[in-house]
């Protein structure tokens, strides 16, 4: 089970943290990934990390603004985003799969999304 949280409303240039609680299983071989979703879009890779290994990816839209990371004692992925964006506005997903890979297809387990919206 994935439980997505901490998104909310904030201005253009500013900071949100989401979180993801993972939970119900060992997660210790899969990949963590977060998506989002914008008004009539395709939901969109963000960013991914290895659960082991804490590799990491990105988005060109969002490298070297977001960054990913995990607490491995609290089972619990951490999406930094900084710089914040109008576009980036979206419901943010937190995912889990077995592939390191952006294509949502590939992640088997879904949190339930979080809303992030940005103002100008």
């Amino acid at each position: 089970q994935l439980q997505a949280s901490g998104g909310g409303f904030e201005q253009a240039g500013g900071s949100l943290r989401l979180s993801c609680a993972v939970s119900g299983r060992t997660f210790s071989s899969y990949v963590m990934g977060w998506f989002r979703q914008a008004p009539g879009k395709e939901r969109e890779f963000v960013a991914a990390i290895r659960w082991i290994r804490g590799s990491t990816s990105y988005s060109d839209l969002v490298k070297g603004r977001f960054t990913i990371s995990k607490d491995n004692a609290k089972n619990t992925v951490y999406m930094q985003m900084r710089s914040l964006k109008v576009e980036d506005t979206a419901v943010y997903y937190c995912a889990c799969g077995t592939r390191y890979s952006p294509r949502p297809l590939d992640y088997d387990y879904w949190g339930q999304g979080t809303q992030v919206t940005v103002s100008s």
